[in-house]
């Protein structure tokens, strides 16, 4: 890698190759077929903390404040910048039809910006929410809502928030008691899973829109910082400070019918199987 340690990492969907964003302000694209570095895309004058695919489109966040676009065909790969933060960029997530990016920063700020599977349209967000009072580090898009994001906050906020992105409306919010490090939406039914610092490092389960927390799953001695979800959408893996990594049988596979509310908190339950 040649770096002293990696910032951030993202597989672009062709399941193969590799972002890699590294302390030294650059971006290195792997081939993991055949275990080679193919690129090193530079631009950033600092870290290179999140990044995030759109197709052929390689969004980078900094430590400098800024984000960068790069397009991983050409040549000349930086072909925008975009500066709506005032810190360091710590969230990066595009949303499921790639027609917004949705980025968070140290500053406390949630912006949302248009693009059409492309370069931003403009330099400047749609929408620059300062409704959190901490780092906006947890992003994610509702898979079954194209317009639905969750946004949570650090230390001195602990809240997760729902946005409509047409509108940059706050939709719902709840208290989730300890900071929000990540954020991710089950594939197959209307829950999302968190994961959080101190004091308990749990990861919990939540329904929507209704916001009741199914599960706090325990094991974890440090802030889970990460979380990614497999490609059946069943099992979250976990990284927390502790040096650990750990796998939880969350989600289930299939779609299921509506249930009760009576319902609703004992199936969750009997679906979640901790290994």
């Amino acid at each position: 890698i040649n770096a002293e340690y990696m910032g951030s990492i993202n597989w672009a969907i062709d399941g193969n190759t590799l972002a890699i964003g590294t302390d030294d302000c650059v971006v290195q694209l792997w081939d993991c077929s055949r275990e080679k570095r193919v690129r090193t895309m530079r631009g950033h004058s600092a870290r290179v903390s999140c990044l995030a695919w759109n197709n052929h489109m390689l969004s980078s966040g900094s430590r400098d404040t800024s984000i960068n676009n790069h397009d991983a065909r050409i040549r000349d790969h930086h072909v925008q910048t975009l500066s709506g933060h005032t810190q360091e960029v710590c969230g990066l997530k595009y949303s499921g039809d790639g027609n917004q990016l949705a980025s968070g920063g140290n500053d406390n700020k949630l912006c949302i910006w248009d693009t059409v599977g492309g370069p931003v349209n403009s330099t400047a967000p749609r929408f620059e929410i300062t409704a959190h009072s901490a780092a906006v580090k947890a992003l994610g898009w509702a898979p079954f809502q194209s317009n639905l994001l969750a946004s949570g906050g650090g230390t001195q906020d602990r809240t997760i928030r729902f946005w409509n992105s047409t509108t940059g409306e706050c939709l719902n919010s709840i208290d989730a008691g300890s900071q929000v490090c990540s954020l991710l939406w089950s594939r197959h039914s209307r829950e999302l899973v968190t994961s959080h610092g101190f004091t308990d490092f749990q990861l919990s389960v939540w329904k929507y829109p209704s916001l009741v927390r199914i599960a706090d799953l325990k094991g974890h001695e440090s802030r889970v910082l990460y979380t990614a979800l497999s490609p059946d959408g069943k099992v979250v893996v976990s990284a927390a400070g502790d040096e650990t990594i750990r796998f939880w049988k969350v989600f289930d596979q299939e779609p299921k019918k509506l249930p009760s509310k009576k319902d609703e908190v004992a199936s969750s339950l009997r679906g979640i199987n901790i290994r």
